[in-house]
């Protein structure tokens, strides 16, 4: 029988707070969560800190909610979530989430509001649920993961916010504008099992989330038990098409059918080996996990993890005791 950790309702909650995550300023967010804890009459400790220091103080939060019977609480974006994630996951902490993102994928799905009063308001009452949660390699993801083009399209949507703002329109300008000038191609070994193969893509998209899957019109065939996020993550990769076809593609995505574009194949999977070709005396290719890039040493291991993550969820989301059968 799984194991929930405790929680004790008198125990400060750890709030770890990305200083630079949202619109609202550092005492613009104090203020929030500070009155929805006082409304709710419980305590909490605010950790504020800048993105560098942010895997330091997650972890600390994490041994701190373990020892005091509690919980950590990401306030932040894709980024922020995944670090303390991270944290979360290791030490057998509970975790809540207070998002600030533009997508949100991982609040959306567990009935989480974008709203940040409303969201500590519900995290107050909200029930211990076990979250799939998978890694590329020593790293937890929640979103998604991916190698090839998807990380160099992150990168140029942090270059178009900063010229433009956040929105989901400069986000789609960003993609827009990294797909035109795709050009890499990656040649990858893939391992499942027994089934190998090689190919040529543009990018190896990995989705642990099925509302995002949903959106982009994109969900594979139900192939293997449970669905992505729910017992087996979804793959997409993207073949070498011309410059017309990959505009096709991205009306395709813009319209949420972005799995009826050519050039687009998608399978279910719970474990994959990936071994990339890389160029002589090159051992690390570039991966992209929740929105953050970094460099992995090849070969890359992607699979569903058998220790979930354990999410404050409120009353009635989907997974939480009181929760309504979730539609498949």
């Amino acid at each position: 029988m799984m194991s929930y950790p405790q929680i004790d309702p008198e125990a400060p909650l750890q709030f770890v707070i990305n200083e630079a995550s949202g619109r609202r300023d550092v005492d613009t967010k104090r203020e929030i969560i500070e009155a929805a804890l006082r409304a709710g009459g419980r305590r909490g400790d605010l950790l504020f800190c800048s993105p560098t220091a942010l895997p330091g103080v997650a972890q600390q939060a994490a041994s701190k909610a373990i020892a005091n019977r509690t919980a950590v609480v990401a306030v932040g974006g894709d980024g922020t979530l995944n670090t303390v994630a991270q944290a979360a996951h290791a030490a057998g902490c509970a975790m809540g989430v207070v998002p600030q993102g533009t997508f949100n994928y991982f609040a959306r799905t567990h009935g989480i509001p974008a709203d940040p009063n409303e969201a500590v308001r519900l995290l107050l009452r909200s029930a211990l649920a076990p979250v799939q949660v998978a890694s590329i390699n020593d790293r937890v993801f929640l979103v998604n993961a991916s190698l090839g083009l998807y990380p160099d399209l992150l990168e140029d949507r942090e270059a178009y916010k900063a010229r433009f703002g956040r929105s989901r329109w400069v986000a789609f300008m960003a993609a827009c504008a990294t797909l035109l000038r795709a050009q890499r191609r990656l040649r990858l070994h893939i391992e499942m099992g027994d089934a190998v193969r090689d190919v040529q893509t543009l990018t190896l998209f990995v989705g642990n989330n099925r509302l995002q899957l949903q959106q982009l019109g994109a969900e594979p065939e139900d192939t293997l038990a449970g669905t992505p996020g729910r017992g087996s993550m979804a793959a997409l990769m993207l073949l070498p098409i011309g410059t017309m076809s990959m505009i096709g593609l991205m009306l395709h995505g813009a319209m949420g059918r972005l799995g009826e574009a050519a050039g687009v194949e998608g399978f279910e999977f719970q474990h994959m080996v990936v071994r990339p070709t890389l160029a002589p005396g090159r051992k690390e290719v570039v991966v992209a996990f929740d929105g953050e890039v970094a460099r992995m040493r090849a070969p890359i291991d992607i699979r569903v993890l058998d220790k979930p993550l354990y999410l404050l969820q409120p009353i009635g989301a989907a997974g939480t005791p009181n929760a309504p059968e979730a539609a498949d």
